[in-house]
């Protein structure tokens, strides 16, 4: 689940279960901040499929307004979030490169 806001994509550490609560790809931005986020959609009917793939530096937001800004931005849009909100870092990106491809 993801927000955009502007050029910066958000995305929430949220409550369902998980075999950790230290994810890897959080850490892997805390370290690697240089990240690509792709998302695709598939149908039997190939006229049908396209992706969108988003290049940029992440940033992990453990606390402060712009986290409260971007949780707000995903209960918003995810009723899911509305009623459990995530607790976990929200992951921001800010997008410097965009391609896409549909069929």
């Amino acid at each position: 689940m993801f927000a955009i806001d502007g050029e910066t994509l958000y995305s929430a550490v949220d409550r369902k279960p998980k075999r950790s609560r230290i994810l890897r790809r959080i850490e892997n931005a805390r370290v690697r901040p240089d990240v690509t986020i792709l998302v695709d959609h598939y149908e039997e009917d190939w006229s049908g499929l396209w992706w969108i793939r988003l290049r940029g530096r992440a940033r992990v937001l453990d606390e402060g307004e712009e986290r409260a800004h971007a949780l707000a931005l995903l209960a918003a849009k995810y009723e899911q979030y509305r009623a459990e909100p995530p607790d976990g870092p929200v992951l921001a990106v800010d997008v410097a490169e965009v391609r896409d491809w549909s069929a």
